[in-house]
């Protein structure tokens, strides 16, 4: 089978704005991921083609980007699920574009460390490890699937139109130390998301939810840190 494959293209040094570029490229739908056209692209038509991977497996998240009108990882998408001889592939939105497919992600994760992703402690380091019952993993166990991909945050409509909102990554992994029962920073953290571009900026649209190639309930771990949130306020 072949496929009309359009890419976004932009190179700073010689095109002054983004335009589609065509390529055919033969597949075979059932086994050839997205990820396997670009290669095809990069290797056999144009080298000059850029675009961030890694693993390769779904676990790195480096090559999130927009598919078919939606945010996806390019190894994680086969040509049969989408349906279509023609495919569109267009760097994540929202995020400023380097190069072709390579957005500039400083800004998503100066938002990630803004809110203390690591566990705070003030007890005692413990001879081998801090324990922690069955039950207190799960209360958070959905949100240390996160991979850093951006996905979700560039598929939000909010972070579009405010880019100093900290967005739904940098919530979620804020969740999962929030609720981390050895962890001590909580209050800080729910400091930091109280403020106007934290977690009150969330409109519950679920694009989120929707983008996240893990499958975390992003929204509803959102509304989880504003429910601690307005309950520490009570």
């Amino acid at each position: 089978m072949q496929v009309d494959l359009r890419i976004l293209r932009y190179d700073p040094e010689r095109d002054e704005k983004q335009h589609w570029e065509s390529y055919a490229v033969d597949c075979d739908p059932k086994m050839d991921r997205v990820l396997d056209l670009l290669h095809r692209v990069k290797y056999d038509q144009d080298g000059s083609l850029t675009f961030r991977r890694s693993c390769a497996h779904g676990v790195c998240g480096s090559d999130a980007m927009l598919i078919n009108g939606r945010n996806r990882l390019a190894c994680k998408v086969r040509v049969e699920q989408l349906g279509k001889r023609r495919i569109t592939v267009a760097p994540l939105p929202g995020l400023p574009v380097v190069k072709d497919l390579v957005v500039d992600m400083d800004g998503f994760f100066e938002s990630y460390r803004g809110v203390m992703p690591y566990l705070v402690t003030d007890t005692p380091e413990p001879a081998r490890e801090r324990r922690q019952s069955q039950d207190d993993r799960l209360r958070y166990d959905d949100t240390t699937k996160c991979i850093l991909c951006a996905a979700c945050t560039s598929s939000c409509p909010s972070f579009w139109a405010a880019p100093a909102y900290v967005g739904p990554a940098a919530i979620v992994n804020a969740h999962r130390f929030i609720f981390d029962s050895r962890d001590d920073g909580a209050d800080e953290r729910l400091d930091i998301l109280a403020q106007k571009d934290g977690v009150w900026r969330c409109r519950t649209i679920f694009n989120c939810s929707d983008a996240c190639p893990r499958g975390i309930q992003i929204t509803q771990a959102i509304l989880e840190v504003s429910a601690a949130i307005v309950e520490r306020r009570a």
